[in-house]
């Protein structure tokens, strides 16, 4: 493919642009490799992941995102500059991102109090918009099968951008969900019907994007929450102040200065887009309009999808929800973890190099 050629980068170059991988220049660990931050010789600062040329299923998450980044334009995504298929090496060049993601500023008790509300609110919409584009604008319509806080990477003015399309999943016109029998994502952020039934669908997409707003307003992680001794979730939580109408609760104490009716609307839309059926959840388009204009009425929510394993049944899972899974991201210092049933590929693109 020819503009796909094109975007092919000489590994000399990306070698002088990171100072030959330089630890002084390492940003992170990823689940396939290590990241890299490289200025070209033009100037550009870019961030580079470097994968393993021996790991099948990073050769495949390799080719799928090159596939799907280059035919993706939107200000809340991530922008693939190019990759590198040299010297046994697979490299992808991304976009720098200076800040991170959120949750290198939300789970830390300092760093937390250079996110106001504005800035979190702001987070919050971006990502919903990267998501409705790729629900309904983009050419091919995506599933992202991964989305965590980490997974939204910050640019000099803490706008949102979704990155990590390894995972992602092309979505047919006449198919409203999908079946597969190889989980892939982080527990936590994966809807019930996924990792219990291995079905998904842009409601998975929903619900984990209400599990990284509430993150986001709280400063808590998901298995991580201050009540998980006692078999409290985040969700759960939530779902509890709800109807003991003491919302404000789950809120993080940096945020006590912010606009309480704004804050507990987007609580609200939070609880909307975790509902045990995927159906009752709304779709990005309805979420995108809930979040810009206070005159769309909101519903009453059901009680959430549990998460615990211990309420679902799912004993199996049970060791991988107490090891609590690490938070991951391209251009961020955490470590990715994934969860696969068996090796079985989903992956429908191919590529030929």
């Amino acid at each position: 493919m020819p503009s796909i050629k094109s975007l092919q980068f000489d590994f000399g170059t990306i070698r002088d642009a990171t100072d030959n991988f330089s630890h002084a220049n390492k940003l992170g660990e990823g689940g396939f490799g290590p990241v890299y931050k490289g200025v070209l010789l033009n100037g550009r600062e870019i961030a580079v992941k470097k994968l393993s040329g021996n790991s099948r299923q990073g050769q495949e998450e390799f080719k799928n995102e090159v596939l799907l980044l280059t035919k993706l334009r939107h200000k809340n995504l991530i922008s693939l500059l190019g990759f590198c298929l040299e010297e046994k090496e697979l490299l992808l060049i991304y976009e720098f991102m200076p800040n991170k993601s959120p949750d290198h500023f939300i789970f830390d008790h300092v760093k937390r109090a250079h996110l106001d509300w504005k800035k979190r609110f702001n987070i919050i919409q971006g990502f919903a918009r990267g998501l409705l584009y790729l629900h309904e604008d983009s050419q091919p319509r995506i599933i992202h099968r991964d989305l965590k806080a980490s997974n939204i990477l910050l640019d000099a003015e803490m706008n949102p951008k979704i990155s990590d399309f390894g995972t992602g999943r092309l979505i047919a016109l006449d198919h409203s969900h999908y079946t597969t029998s190889r989980i892939m994502g982080t527990i936590g952020y994966m809807p019930p019907e996924y990792f219990q039934r291995g079905q998904f669908s842009v409601k998975s997409n929903v619900f984990s994007f209400s599990v990284i707003l509430l993150e986001i307003l709280s400063g808590q992680k998901i298995f991580c929450f201050r009540d998980m001794e006692n078999g409290e979730d985040l969700l759960s939580y939530a779902w509890k102040c709800w109807r003991k109408n003491t919302i404000l609760d789950i809120v993080d104490s940096t945020l006590i200065t912010g606009p309480k009716s704004e804050i507990m609307r987007c609580i609200h839309i939070g609880l909307l887009c975790v509902q045990e059926n995927a159906a009752d959840r709304p779709t990005m388009a309805i979420v995108v309009s809930m979040l810009i204009s206070n005159s769309f009425s909101l519903s009453l929510p059901l009680h959430p999808a549990f998460l615990l394993p211990e309420r679902q049944g799912q004993g199996n899972l049970s060791h991988e929800f107490n090891s609590i899974l690490t938070e991951s991201s391209d251009q961020s210092e955490t470590k990715s973890t994934q969860v696969s049933t068996n090796d079985v590929t989903i992956t429908e693109l191919v590529a030929r190099w």
